[in-house]
């Protein structure tokens, strides 16, 4: 199984961009899903995440500009980033949360930069 990540791309500072993520098969017994990312250099950070219950989380640096959404039941989830900025620019990637290694899958990439 793997999850794989679509609709990154490169936007201006202040831009916005959804990505989508769905499996290749089905997954069952999901309490969380969340969206992770991996900046050049940096070790990979989960930035938002939801549960079957509908309680959602950000990191602190997404917090008012990102919102997470899905279908735990058919391991879809979504992320609308808003307003971003240059430190935004990372690989994307979606998986349970806590993360399953085997579910990785390439990533978006998403630039934000003038």
């Amino acid at each position: 199984v793997q999850l794989q990540a679509s609709g990154g791309g490169s936007v201006q500072p202040g831009g916005s961009l959804r990505l989508s993520c769905a499996a290749s098969e089905s997954i069952f017994r999901i309490n969380a899903m969340g969206w992770y990312r991996q900046a050049p250099g940096q070790q990979r950070e989960l930035v938002a995440s939801f549960t079957t219950g509908g309680r959602t989380n950000y990191a602190d640096s997404v917090k008012g500009r990102f919102t997470i959404s899905g279908d735990i039941a058919k391991a879809t989830v979504y992320l609308q980033m808003n307003s971003l900025k240059p430190e935004d620019t990372a690989v994307y990637y979606c998986n349970l949360v806590p993360s399953v290694s085997a579910y990785w899958g390439q990533g978006t990439q998403v630039t934000v930069s003038s």
